[in-house]
């Protein structure tokens, strides 16, 4: 065996990772992202999102949770509940406008974790 015995990266002078690995400071940063992800998240789930569809004869209102909370219908759009056809538009109409809210809301939480990670790429 040669003088000096083994000197892997294991040993004391190196080190597991050899001075690369993780610091203190990146878990401390990490936690801490960690920590606004979920208030931002909290944030969002509180608010409300409303989109309206049909000419605003429907508006929907969710929450960050995507729940539904209020379907709004204007009088106006309640024309003749027996015609199959002005059922057909309103309920394509509340389709609509839920659809869009619900997207709102996906938006503000993505735009949200997209400014905490800086574009890390995590996929939210």
């Amino acid at each position: 065996m040669a003088k000096g015995g083994f000197s892997g990266g294991y040993g004391r002078g190196g080190g597991f990772g050899g001075g690369g690995g993780i610091n203190m400071n990146m878990i401390k940063q990490a936690q801490k992202m960690q920590e606004d992800m979920l208030k931002a998240q909290s944030d969002i789930e509180a608010q409300e999102f409303s989109a309206s569809a049909g000419g605003g004869m429907v508006t929907a209102t969710v929450t960050g949770k995507r729940e539904v909370v209020r379907i709004e219908v204007d009088e106006d759009a309640v024309i003749d509940a027996s015609s199959p056809e002005d059922v057909e538009m309103l309920s394509d109409a509340i389709v609509a406008a839920v659809n869009e809210a619900l997207r709102k809301a996906e938006t503000a939480m993505s735009d949200n974790m997209s400014k905490i990670t800086g574009g890390l790429g995590l996929g939210f």
